[in-house]
């Protein structure tokens, strides 16, 4: 269900989907810096030899070649291969909630015009080499993630100056919840604003749908946290990028 809801809101945010070997391509000319709404994403097949020739082929004018693969055993099969393509790899971890919901107020609903300076200084201090254009786009890709879900919002909590904090993305769909994209501000880490927010998040969620879950980094210290928020591991997907 979760691996069904991840293409479910690729299709649905993107105006362009091709059909690859073993799955699909997702398009954005508009935000062509952003890996993430330029892609494919594969889940059968036995073969990666048509699906890195269907990278270069559906992504030749973009700066990047981003293949997500979302059934383990099959990303571990196509390692290899990737590795020898030039790919890096990275392996995600599914976790679904099995707490129950907090008794905590909802965080604030963040509005795409006081979110877009906050991604922009988030962008900047994440990739500082990367140009305007490029920094511009990531940004604004947020627009494209209200299509992706009957129900989109981008949350936050904000810190003693006044300014939002840390910020996430919440979608619903079907019964089932994402949280995704949870970022504290640099300057404002180490004060739990983070975990005010997940809290928040995971209260609404579970008000909204009877599964929730979120995509954590396996190599990162994050899902650990989330660990102890009460999230458990269900299955893992794999990147593999080359830039």
């Amino acid at each position: 269900m979760v691996v069904e809801f991840l293409r479910g809101f690729a299709r649905r945010r993107a105006p362009r989907v091709v059909p690859v070997p073993g799955g699909f391509a997702v398009l954005d000319a508009r935000y062509a810096a952003s890996y993430d709404d330029n892609k494919l994403l594969v889940w059968h097949g036995e073969d990666p030899a048509p699906v890195l020739a269907a990278a270069d082929e559906v992504l030749a004018d973009r700066g990047h070649r981003l293949v997500c693969v979302d059934d383990d055993r099959l990303g571990r099969a196509f390692a290899p291969a990737f590795a020898a393509a030039g790919y890096e790899h990275e392996e995600n971890v599914l976790m679904v909630h099995r707490g129950g919901p907090p008794e905590v107020p909802y965080a604030e609903e963040l509005s795409l015009e006081t979110l877009l300076p906050v991604l922009r200084e988030t962008w900047r201090e994440t990739l500082p080499e990367v140009g305007d254009e490029a920094i511009e786009q990531l940004s604004r890709r947020s627009e494209t993630r209200l299509r992706g879900a009957d129900k989109v919002v981008f949350r936050g909590v904000r810190g003693a100056d006044g300014e939002p904090a840390a910020r996430a993305d919440l979608y619903v769909h079907d019964g089932v919840a994402q949280i995704e994209d949870l970022v504290t501000g640099m300057r404002h880490r180490g004060r739990g604003h983070a975990r005010a927010l997940m809290l928040s998040l995971l209260a609404e969620a579970t008000a909204a749908a009877g599964l929730v879950f979120l995509v954590a980094d396996a190599a990162d210290w994050p899902k650990e946290f989330y660990t102890r928020l009460g999230f458990e591991e269900i299955g893992r997907t794999h990147s593999f990028l080359r830039a």
